[in-house]
């Protein structure tokens, strides 16, 4: 399935005149600034960040101060929604898949949990549309993302924007643009299982 032409024919369905009203899910300000660049002229966005697989909670201020700071920065007409912290939500789906590796069933459930959230947040709160910028990183599974999108949007009643937003050098223009804006980017995904196993790979690399 091609995630990103799915995304550009909903994209060009819209009529600019009466934007949808989007609920996008967000984990950081570098996955977003691509994201919102290619979207944000279609949709009138509220973003949702909604992250319990942050482990440290300084790690998840920072984030989403660093969030709220870039859309400032930027000047969008964007409000954000925050449902609060609680880590023992992300704890309660990885119970027992602590050793898998970033990228495995633990992932999947992870994906699920933040995007279940945000259907129900966007069914709850009038919203047309509902998205996750995670696509974004090409260490998140694309196809995953969509198809749990797909199954949620049907169990909610709600429009889901497909995408595959590294497609077309997203990743490479989310760079871009955290250097421009000098945005901090982090070199794991935020759960300590991720933030473990990349310590580990960086000590081997020193060893070698």
């Amino acid at each position: 399935m091609n995630y990103d032409k799915l995304c550009q024919e909903i994209l060009d369905s819209i009529d600019l005149k009466n934007r949808p009203k989007l609920l996008l899910h967000a984990c950081c300000a570098p996955c977003s600034s691509a994201v919102l660049e290619k979207i944000a002229k279609y949709f009138d966005i509220t973003i949702l960040f909604y992250n319990p697989n942050i482990t440290d909670e300084e790690e998840y201020l920072k984030r989403k101060h660093e969030l709220e700071k870039f859309i400032e920065k930027v000047g969008y007409s964007i409000s954000l929604r925050e449902c609060g912290y609680d880590k023992n939500e992300f704890f309660k789906i990885a119970k027992g898949l602590e050793d898998k590796k970033e990228g495995d069933i633990r992932c999947y459930k992870c994906y699920l949990l933040r995007l279940e959230k945000t259907a129900k947040e966007a069914s709850q709160g009038g919203f047309d549309y509902f998205a996750t910028t995670l696509s974004i990183s090409p260490y998140k599974n694309s196809k995953w993302l969509n198809e749990i999108g797909e199954d949620l949007a049907k169990q909610y009643h709600i429009n889901y924007l497909y995408a595959d937003f590294k497609k077309k050098n997203g990743y490479k223009r989310s760079i871009e643009l955290s250097n421009r804006y000098h945005l901090y980017r982090q070199d794991y995904c935020g759960c300590i299982y991720s933030k473990i196993e990349r310590m580990k790979k960086v000590e081997e690399k020193v060893v070698q």
